[in-house]
């Protein structure tokens, strides 16, 4: 039997939508600019027209029902379809409106300040809203339509995403004062796979690309550890600022990326930063975005501002037969 959806509204579908992100009544209608109970209202209402319960009230955090599910991939279909009408009609050539950005933690401290202010300055029409997330949660929420965009570190491979380089970042070593690798100009990659090494916690991508060019000396033979460098010592830290005070103390070394080596005091540099042999690890910085985005215009003026502020910030890529980009994943 068809169900008669004349009495369904848009507003409806936003409301259900910002529901099924936010997990909460409450901060729903916040977000929606509306008062609970007229979005609790509306979206029972909701549930009724189309005989199907969409989320279960009694579980905290809210959760969305199997049968909602599916319901609610639909709507978010309809959602940006209708989006994509509206700027079909309108024609509008201008880089303006909202945009959703994500940013996973090893990239927003060093790479948002490259290019934020330029960008907010050219283009003040652009409502830009940035989240720190995970690789995995920006994947994710691209593909509910609850993210326009994301900096990552690619390729990731990702069905329906679409990937867009914009430059490479090339690994250092960075050594305990004093240390007798720092009499080389270059470090080995046996160097690295043969002392203890802090890396970031799990779930960080620049975590999975340290340990996998380590990785390489293990298969040949080579011992290397996932553990932490200090025997009854088990701490966890997404901080490369904590990750270089623990080398400076003495425990270990670490690897750290091009732009936050570059931040670091001359003198340290000099005396604690080197470089790697060829072929030189960097991890590709890429903008994501989902295949069906609507906002492509301010995707497009993203893309090309953090480009050219990634290749004023970082080293010469005029060798890339030199580099070994590092998989994120």
């Amino acid at each position: 039997m068809a169900v008669d959806l004349s009495q369904v509204t848009l507003t409806q579908l936003r409301y259900a939508i910002a529901i099924a992100e936010v997990k909460n009544f409450r901060l729903a209608a916040e977000r929606c600019h509306v008062s609970q109970p007229g979005l609790s209202m509306q979206v029972q209402k909701l549930e009724e027209l189309l005989g199907v319960t969409l989320f279960d009230r009694g579980k905290k955090p809210l959760l969305t029902t199997d049968e909602g599910e599916p319901v609610l991939a639909q709507m978010r279909a309809i959602l940006r379809e209708t989006e994509r009408l509206g700027q079909m009609a309108a024609d509008d050539q201008s880089v303006t409106g909202p945009y959703r950005l994500g940013v996973i933690p090893t990239l927003s401290p060093t790479v948002l300040p490259l290019f934020l202010g330029k960008f907010l300055k050219k283009h003040p029409g652009v409502e830009l809203s940035v989240e720190e997330l995970q690789t995995q949660e920006i994947i994710e929420r691209l593909s509910e339509d609850a993210l326009d965009g994301g900096l990552a570190a690619t390729p990731l491979r990702a069905a329906g995403i679409e990937e867009t380089v914009l430059g490479h970042e090339t690994f250092y070593a960075y050594l305990p004062p004093g240390d007798a690798l720092a009499e080389r100009s270059k470090l080995r990659q046996s160097d690295l796979s043969e002392r203890p090494l802090w890396v970031m916690p799990e779930g960080h991508c620049f975590r999975t690309q340290v340990l996998s060019y380590c990785a390489t000396q293990k298969r040949r033979g080579k011992k290397q550890s996932d553990e932490q460098p200090t025997p009854g010592v088990r701490f966890e830290s997404a901080s490369f600022e904590t990750l270089i005070r623990l080398v400076d103390s003495g425990l270990g070394l670490t690897v750290l990326p091009e732009l936050v080596a570059l931040a670091l005091p001359s003198a340290r540099k000099k005396a604690q930063l080197r470089p790697l042999e060829a072929p030189v690890p960097v991890r590709q910085i890429g903008l994501v975005t989902a295949r069906s985005q609507l906002r492509r215009r301010v995707a497009e003026a993203l893309e090309h501002e953090i480009r050219a502020a990634l290749k004023s910030a970082l080293s010469d890529e005029s060798a890339p037969a030199k580099l070994s980009v590092l998989s994120p994943l």
